[in-house]
């Protein structure tokens, strides 16, 4: 039987953590929107204000997924809770309770911390997952619609308001 684990991502970690978000990248059908830094993913799990964790997953000691997160807040529930931005299994270790492993240690985490929620997004073409989370009892916000701003959409609201 294979043995799977988890553990917090150390900073040696980083450049295997780049490689696995290029994985899901190109899992996801973004590759040609993949800019991850490893200097910048460094400060940013590991510098002095970390701004989100990982948790690396492993089938037999080997890195086989991950799961990056980070703190959001409820102003309804006066509580904080847990953003899971992304959670990738490589193909070949998909299918041996990787994923349900990385979501549990998540929700712990939740529970620990005193969280109201743990929530995160998921692609609509992305039926696999949706039917994996949907197993596991996790309901989709369908009344909610993510906007964003980014690059120089961004940059002219922060200039100009």
């Amino acid at each position: 039987m294979r043995r799977i684990s988890h553990r917090p991502a150390r900073p040696e970690d980083v450049p295997l953590i780049i490689a696995l978000i290029g994985e899901l990248a190109e899992y996801e059908r973004l590759g040609h929107d993949m800019a991850a830094d490893a200097a910048r993913m460094h400060e940013h799990l590991f510098g002095p204000r970390p701004y989100a964790e990982v948790l690396i997953g492993e089938v037999d000691g080997e890195a086989a997924g991950f799961a990056l997160f980070f703190h959001n807040y409820s102003t309804f529930l006066s509580k904080p809770g847990i953003y899971l931005e992304d959670l990738f299994v490589r193909p070949a270790a998909r299918g041996l309770g990787l994923g349900k492993a990385l979501l549990a240690a998540l929700a712990k985490l939740a529970v620990e911390r005193d969280c109201g929620r743990l929530e995160w997004s998921v692609l609509d073409w992305n039926e696999p997952a949706i039917g994996f989370y949907r197993s596991l009892g996790a309901t989709p916000m369908d009344d909610w619609t993510v906007y964003r701003l980014t690059g120089e959409a961004l940059a002219s609201v922060a200039r100009h308001g």
